[in-house]
């Protein structure tokens, strides 16, 4: 799986933080779910990662089983 980009965010005087995907809103974390983003993201972790996360555009779960199909075979 490829890295994730694009991702960019933005935080309000409310602690809302708003996150896009190549300009268009992906999401939107509020509360603590927002604190915890904002805290990574401070810390230094990879913040493309953590929006990929934080919008749930990170590994659906079927990777392996594309790979595995008759189609993708041979590739």
């Amino acid at each position: 799986m490829g890295t994730p980009e694009g991702f960019a965010y933005r935080a309000d005087e409310r602690g809302t933080v708003t996150i896009t995907h190549h300009g268009r809103p992906a999401g939107t974390l509020r509360g603590a779910a927002a604190a915890r983003f904002l805290a990574a993201a401070d810390r230094g972790d990879d913040q493309q990662l953590l929006m990929a996360r934080a919008t749930g555009n990170y590994k659906h779960g079927n990777e392996r089983q594309a790979r595995d199909h008759a189609r993708n075979r041979g590739r």
